[in-house]
């Protein structure tokens, strides 16, 4: 797991816009789920983006509860091959 990652290289694995990126950053940060720091780097500015634990715990929740919905569906895929 990336401990933390930039902006830019997450606009370029989402594919989200600027907007949309800044947007949902904007909604983890006041959730408490990531942490935001912002300096200048080379006179550019330059956010980086970490989880922090609340973010973690909330992240692999919501991965054991989509892991069991993906199981429950196999199931019921082959139980309806029966």
């Amino acid at each position: 797991m990336v401990e933390r990652a930039d902006f830019v290289f997450l606009l370029s694995r989402t594919g989200l816009t600027w907007g949309n990126l800044s947007s949902h950053m904007s909604r983890l940060e006041d959730a408490g789920y990531i942490e935001v720091k912002k300096e200048i780097k080379d006179k550019r500015p330059h956010t980086m983006l970490s989880l922090t634990e609340k973010g973690r715990v909330a992240f692999e929740a919501y991965r054991q509860n989509l892991l069991q919905l993906l199981g429950d569906r196999q199931g019921e895929q082959q139980n309806s091959d029966i």
